[in-house]
């Protein structure tokens, strides 16, 4: 095993922070002295390093078996959360499992056994049942986002989970809302609760935009143009919705990616790499970008179909305004649209008129068919695209190193002359393909 670091403050170095603020401090003093905590947070936080740093600080590293395991109620959030366990670099291994991955590669990368599994309900249940592991030493269970992991679609799986996991001493739930009644199954018995939901979003504002059209496509398209080229997500009801929304900015001529939870899982990450590295600067979504993915700092937000819940509306505007930074959220309404009573006081604006349109970003993604498990480190890749590739600084951007692949952002106006001169390269001691997606 790699040296362990348990040191706050060389964990806190390695992800460049200089201190946790409050909600951290409290929740990580809570979750260190009481068996069973739910931290209440907005989005944006960080909850996911207030409860991983007190779970880190009691595993312990002689014991080669699972001894905590987080579940998250999506594949983005469950890899989120693995990641940044990795960028704490303390040594300690973590797995992430998750449905439309192959349960074969689960197995194989379970067979060394990680000191902390995260996962989704579906897939965490079928390795309980099936025994792929030992559940003796886990001792920590985490519900990340537990309103949406105790969801009725969920319910099963996690009532399995639960009977499944005997020798559990600590419960951590953590959620961006309030309201969710526990079951008792999960066995929160006297939980103590780190609320800091009642801090408002100071410089979020939102604005309600009024549409002639039922379909809302050319009061969507001059919303745009008053946020143009600036990161930020379109919420769509349904995936019908999405594409019919691509369809339209497609035809205009405007980049953009999707997300919703009927695309294969490679096409989701995909999706998400561009719009983290600014190939893309607006992403169509569903609710499911509204909870813990890993994305970039958001400047706006647009509900295209307004959501049915006002927990939805909470989610989806958390995605903005973030911690101390500025953002807005725009509601679309066509004129003759009844609005949930927990939009109706936000203030309305007649129809906005287009002034310009977003330009394409100037960046492009490259794949690269090695990564981690080659040995292959980023230093390794900026040097190839830099040396061989004659890229300058500027010409480089975002670098994303997965288990057995990488993504690169390239100034677009580059991407032919590096893709002739790194295809089919060595990279370390492994010939790698280059190639756009």
């Amino acid at each position: 095993m790699s040296k362990i670091i348990k040191n706050q403050r060389d964990i806190l170095a390695k992800l460049g922070i200089s201190a946790l603020n409050e909600m951290q401090e409290e929740a990580k003093l809570a979750i260190s002295s009481h068996p069973n905590t739910i931290l209440l947070s907005p989005t944006g936080t960080g909850k996911t390093l207030a409860f991983l740093l007190p779970v880190l600080a009691e595993l312990d590293p002689t014991l080669e078996e699972v001894q905590a395991l987080i579940l998250a109620p999506s594949r983005e959030l469950a890899i989120q959360i693995a990641q940044v366990t990795r960028e704490m670099g303390t040594g300690f291994k973590v797995n992430e499992v998750y449905g439309g991955r192959n349960f074969s590669k689960d197995k194989i990368e379970l067979k060394h056994r990680p000191a902390i599994l995260v996962g989704t309900p579906g897939r965490i249940a079928d390795h309980l049942r099936r025994e792929t592991f030992s559940t003796a030493a886990i001792k920590t269970l985490v519900l990340d986002e537990f309103d949406k992991s105790l969801e009725v679609g969920f319910e099963d799986e996690m009532k399995d989970i639960v009977s499944l996991l005997p020798t559990i001493e600590k419960r951590v739930l953590t959620s961006a809302t309030k309201d969710m009644e526990i079951p008792q199954f999960v066995g929160m018995k006297n939980p103590l609760t780190i609320n800091y939901l009642g801090e408002k979003i100071a410089k979020l504002t939102v604005k309600r935009i009024l549409s002639p059209t039922k379909d809302k496509l050319d009061t969507l398209l001059n919303t745009i143009s008053l946020v143009a080229n600036q990161p930020g997500i379109i919420f769509c009801n349904f995936k019908n919705t999405i594409q019919y929304v691509s369809d339209f900015l497609n035809h205009k001529g405007i980049p953009h990616g999707c997300f919703y939870g009927g695309m294969e899982q490679k096409d989701r990450e995909r999706a998400l790499i561009k719009f983290r590295n600014g190939t893309h600067q607006l992403i169509i979504a569903t609710d499911l970008a509204a909870r813990g993915i890993d994305v970039p700092e958001i400047k706006f937000i647009i509900h295209y179909q307004l959501p049915l819940k006002s927990q939805e509306f909470t989610h989806r505007n958390g995605r903005t305004a973030r911690m101390h930074a500025e953002g807005a959220a725009f509601v679309l309404q066509w004129e003759e649209e009844t609005v949930p009573e927990f939009i109706a006081e936000v203030e309305v604006i007649e129809e906005v008129l287009a002034t310009k349109r977003p330009k394409p970003s100037g960046w492009s993604t490259l794949f690269i068919s090695g990564g981690r498990k080659d040995k292959i480190s980023k230093g390794d890749i900026a040097g190839l695209f830099m040396k061989q590739g004659n890229l300058n600084k500027d010409e480089l951007g975002m670098i994303e190193l997965k288990s057995d692949c990488a993504f690169v952002a390239v100034k677009a106006s580059k991407v032919k002359e590096v893709i002739q001169k790194t295809n089919n390269t060595r990279l370390k001691k492994k010939k790698v393909r280059v190639s756009r997606i």
